[in-house]
């Protein structure tokens, strides 16, 4: 059977195909749900909840998991949900429960909605439990011998993985021989899992920044240590630190540190038009979303520099979800051999999308994934 993208309108993120405000009682908060796009009755993306989230944000990110989606061949349309606080969460288990038994019917009905800034996967499961969801449960989806928060446990790790595998990549096509420089701006779950896998890799991770500025080492950050003295938020815990390295204040720090590779793994618009000038990485990987500005991408591609963009890299989490739910991965494995099957489809996707992504580049593409994306017959 023919594979159908069900769309509103293909050119202009403004324009979803629907969108829903959630009335959410006694939680002094409001939520949104966007779909931008359903293939055969599904649509998939995360919950993010931070205090300026909006429906105009959730819709450019909606439209982001639809390109996602799309660039790895998962047959699901792109969605996001969104919870604003109006002040401090009391609550945040009430909150959940609440969260979960008013998208009940969404998710019910082909809408999954997992994690994303501000939620955890902790936040998910009660929110699952609380709406009677079990993916695992879904007709057509993937069988697995555990439930869905256990299989979890074996992949918290797989979007920093899948970011990780395209910084490699671009490092392959570069023949860098040497261990390279690595920048990290961000240090949640994604960022973690980054410099754990190019550490792993030989590679050198020199700076981190998170909330409270930047901590460097040019000869090297210890990358366990380091991870251990980080919070669940991504926040280091300076006084665990090692003499050697250095802390620097200022939101941007990062920038001024010489680094091979720069991985923006933290919020939007990292990078806009004000700082491309200031960039001394010849690779940027977008591990977060909307890592830079589309004119700061194009202005980085001009100087010379190398883009791997969030749509392509940042896609492990949706890519092993999506493989569950439209039944992409076999049935019948353990856990340990469906997290192996499952990192191998993710870095085979990843690597090829960045294979195809330098061609282009080299070729003289000025938007190597609108390319990519026509290809599908999907508008960038």
């Amino acid at each position: 059977m023919t594979q159908q993208l069900l769309h509103a309108d293909a050119t202009n993120a403004a324009h979803p195909l629907f969108s829903t405000t959630l009335t959410l009682p006694d939680c002094d908060a409001t939520g949104w749900v966007v779909v931008d796009s359903m293939v055969d009755g599904l649509a998939m993306g995360g919950t993010r909840m931070t205090t300026t989230v909006d429906e105009v944000e959730l819709a450019s990110l909606a439209r982001a998991m639809t390109h996602k989606l799309a660039l790895v061949d998962l047959p699901i349309g792109g969605a996001k949900a969104g919870i604003r606080p109006n002040g401090p969460v009391r609550d945040r288990h009430a909150l959940m429960r609440t969260f979960g038994q008013v998208t009940r019917p969404l998710l019910h009905g082909g809408v999954y909605l997992g994690c994303d800034q501000g939620t955890t996967h902790p936040d998910r499961d009660e929110f699952f439990a609380a709406a009677g969801y079990d993916i695992a449960g879904r007709p057509g989806a993937t069988r697995l011998d555990v439930d869905w928060a256990e299989f979890w446990r074996s992949m918290v790790d797989i979007t920093g993985f899948g970011v990780a595998t395209a910084a490699l990549s671009s490092l392959r096509a570069a023949n860098a021989k040497t261990p390279q420089r690595v920048v990290l701006q961000g240090f949640g779950t994604v960022g973690r899992g980054v410099a754990q896998h190019l550490a792993a890799h030989g590679h050198r991770v020199v700076a981190v920044a998170d909330v409270l500025g930047t901590v460097e080492d040019p000869a090297g950050l210890p990358v366990d240590k380091l991870i251990a003295c980080t919070s669940t938020d991504g926040t280091i815990d300076r006084s665990g630190l090692p003499a050697s390295v250095r802390a620097h204040g200022g939101d941007r720090a990062w920038l001024k540190v010489d680094a091979d590779v720069l991985v923006l793994a933290a919020g939007a618009d990292a990078i806009d038009e004000s700082v491309v000038s200031s960039v001394r990485a010849g690779i940027i990987v977008e591990g977060g979303n909307m890592s830079c500005t589309k004119p700061a991408r194009r202005m980085l591609g001009e100087a010379g520099r190398t883009v791997l963009p969030d749509v392509v890299v940042n896609v492990g989490g949706a890519a092993v979800t999506g493989c569950i739910i439209a039944g992409v991965a076999p049935d019948g494995l353990t856990v340990p051999g469906m997290s192996a099957w499952l990192r191998n489809w993710i870095a085979g996707k990843v690597t090829k999308n960045c294979e195809l992504i330098a061609e282009l580049s080299a070729s003289g593409s000025a938007e190597p994934v609108a390319e990519l994306l026509a290809d599908r017959n999907i508008a960038w």
